[in-house]
């Protein structure tokens, strides 16, 4: 036979099948054995005919074995001698034994074997190991039992071959049986064991079964997996790292302010917007909601947070230390020594105290949302009523660092220039209007985060060297001239004292962000003992070391002519400069969710609409800042008055009694916070009023 002749059978080694070097017989022989690897054979037919089990590779098993033979062609029949050649002496007569002993009659006339009675499931191991001669195997390992618990790829290999996919059984047959030896055959086939990949959902956290299950959850996951693995943003060559990580958590926390859905969506596809909303369950809806105004929808990320204690603890240090520790030994100076120190570490416990009150009420609502627990309860007007007040104090306190940043830089010039140049707090503030526009219409909170990250570096910065001097001068000089109590002027300092520890809009998004939320108030309590200590101490150091001569805002009090202290209030100027945007960014979020209700996605009209709201409010926050800056500490009294008492002091306690509060001891105790917070509020706002235009 030829060699094209004898490759003409996929998987099977036609030398072995006599072809009295005749072409036509040849081909006769290769057309029989495709036609069985079709399953067309007389073969076939005879076993469907007769009940036979035998299947299309039984003749596949006979095509290797007996030559093909169909009971007509006597020349197809093995050739004994030329078996005997290619496969060693004696080895004719196993293969008649196997032949005769498989079946329960002799040879038929033409010397085939008789394919009614061949036993496929338990086999001779003496013809098992013919047909694996007749097989093609890997020269590396031929004759070797494979082994499919070790080898389990392996078994694949011969799908490789030619025509390797009508074959296969048959190769599986002969090394599953090979394996055997003769035993019965086991009543399943051999299994192997591989490492089964975890499915990965959103983010490339584990995907939970349940979402899967939902309507539509499959889909859904598809689509949110494949826009994530297009996403430019996600395709990082690193991880960030654990300083940045922590800073752009907390820029995530600062977008739901006081529990409000307050990040843009605006440049957001509508797939994005449709898969991207989270996880998918039996509530999610397939179609997407028309949109809406957000001060009536929901919030939503209400699904279980995975900050651990340590960042819990380092978002709270940065909620609460800022800038207004700045502003703390000009307030002890207005209050007193003991009394300003009694006093914050009064506030401290308060304010711990109402924190713990409103986080109490949030639960027992069921909402996620400051303005919306008050709306739950109340009704509309008490949710604008909270939202009216974050407004309020945002502005103040964006106003309060612009005032700060134009002394700041004022006194760095008045320096540099050797008192040549004296530029005013009014033009001051206009500069800085000319960062504070563009820095005003970014939309994406995160992409602040560079911002806020070198504005806390070097507050952090500043913060060390004013330790360093304040003990330095102590030291050195001795302690100035101080009071324990001013009479006069103490009331200044209740505002200020408010004004350093609010920061009652970051409490709910933090709770939330928590891996176990339930020990968010034992956390909060250690944190604001650590606070406490540092605002004490940076008060009482400040004014201990100048006295009745400190300045409101205490690096001014520091040696001018000092290149460490001048490159202090550059960083620092710097520092409040671009943290002022992110100040101002939950009031231009609540004041465009309130008077906006469609997306400026789709329409330029609506988009500039928006841009013209946030011109609007750095002008007004610009021009409070103007009014206030000839009395920063005034101010900075007056909006911790006006604004921050009830945020803290008088809507948690209220929400605690109506959704809480059962027992008599518990309502008297919110009744009378909300009552001294109210007098305190008016009392202070016009003490502090009264003071200012005298």
């Amino acid at each position: 036979m030829s060699e094209e002749n004898r490759t003409q059978t996929p998987g099977v080694d036609i030398k072995k099948v006599r072809s009295n070097n005749d072409s036509d017989s040849g081909s006769r022989v290769s057309s029989r054995a495709s036609s069985f690897a079709s399953g067309q054979s007389p073969f076939r037919s005879a076993s469907v005919r007769l009940g036979s089990p035998v299947t299309t590779n039984a003749a596949l098993f006979h095509a290797a074995a007996s030559g093909l033979n169909d009971g007509n062609d006597n020349d197809d029949a093995v050739d004994d001698e030329e078996f005997e050649e290619d496969n060693g002496d004696g080895n004719s007569d196993a293969f008649h034994r196997a032949m005769s002993f498989a079946t329960n009659t002799p040879l038929n006339e033409s010397g085939a074997v008789s394919i009614r009675s061949v036993d496929i499931d338990n086999p001779d191991p003496e013809v098992v190991k013919v047909v694996g001669r007749h097989l093609v195997r890997d020269p590396d390992n031929a004759g070797e039992p494979s082994n499919a618990v070790d080898e389990g790829l392996d078994e694949f290999a011969s799908l490789r071959l030619q025509g390797g996919d009508i074959t296969r059984q048959l190769y599986n047959w002969q090394r599953e049986h090979e394996e055997e030896t003769g035993t019965v055959k086991r009543g399943r086939s051999r299994s192997f064991t591989l490492p089964r990949p975890v499915p990965k959902g959103p983010s490339d956290e584990p995907l939970d079964i349940k979402n899967i299950k939902a309507p539509g959850g499959f889909r859904r996951n598809f689509l949110v997996k494949k826009a994530q693995e297009q996403d430019p943003e996600n395709l990082q060559t690193a991880p960030p790292t654990f300083l940045t990580r922590n800073f752009i958590e907390f820029l995530s926390i600062y977008g739901h302010f006081a529990g409000e859905e307050l990040e843009e969506e605006e440049y957001e596809t509508e797939e994005a917007e449709e898969d991207e909303a989270g996880p998918a369950d039996e509530r999610t809806a397939l179609i997407r909601r028309p949109s809406r105004p957000k001060l009536r929808r929901k919030p939503t990320h209400t699904g279980k947070g995975n900050a651990t204690i340590t960042k819990t603890v380092l978002l709270i240090i940065k909620s609460f230390v800022g800038t207004g520790v700045l502003f703390l030994p000009r307030g002890f100076y207005n209050g007193g020594l003991l009394f300003s120190s009694l006093l914050l570490v009064t506030v401290s416990c308060v304010s711990t105290w109402c924190f713990h009150l409103l986080i109490t009420a949030k639960d027992a609502v069921g909402v996620n949302s400051f303005g919306d627990i008050g709306g739950a309860l109340y009704g509309p007007k008490m949710r604008h009523l909270i939202l009216s007040s974050i407004v309020i104090s945002q502005i103040g306190f964006a106003a309060a660092y612009i005032v700060f940043t134009s002394e700041n830089l004022r006194a760095l010039v008045l320096s540099l220039t050797n008192h040549a140049t004296d530029m005013s707090i009014e033009s001051l503030i206009l500069l800085q209007l000319i960062l504070f526009m563009p820095l005003s219409m970014i939309r994406d909170i995160a992409k602040l985060s560079g911002t806020a990250l070198v504005a806390d570096l070097f507050i952090l910065f500043g913060l060390l060297v004013l330790y360093f001097w304040d003990v330095r001068t102590i030291v050195t000089e001795g302690v100035a001239d101080v009071v324990m109590f001013n009479a006069d002027k103490f009331t200044l300092f209740i505002g200020t004292a408010i004004f350093t520890f609010e920061g009652v809009g970051l409490i709910i998004p933090i709770q939330e962000s928590m891996r176990r939320p339930e020990k968010f108030m034992t956390v909060c309590g250690m944190v604001m003992i650590f606070i406490t200590i540092v605002l004490v101490s940076m008060g009482m150091l400040g004014y201990m070391a100048f006295g009745s001569n400190v300045q409101t805002v205490v690096i001014l009090n520091l040696p001018q002519d000092s290149h460490t202290v001048n490159g202090l209030q550059l960083l620092y100027s710097l520092a409040i400069v671009l943290s002022t945007p992110l100040q101002l960014f939950p009031a231009i979020r609540i004041i465009e969710n309130g008077l906006f209700v469609r997306s400026g996605k789709y329409s330029n009209k609506i988009k500039w609409e928006k841009n013209f709201v946030r011109f609007v409010l750095v002008m007004l926050t610009a021009a409070v800042a103007w009014i206030g800056a000839d009395d920063l500490d005034k101010f900075v009294s007056l909006t911790g008055a006006f604004a921050c008492i009830p945020l803290v002091y008088i809507y948690p306690p209220m929400l605690h009694l109506k959704s809480v509060a059962r027992s008599p001891l518990a309502r008297a105790g919110d009744i009378v916070l909300i009552a001294v917070g109210a007098v305190a509020m008016v009392y202070t706002t016009s003490r502090t009023l009264a003071s200012w235009v005298s």
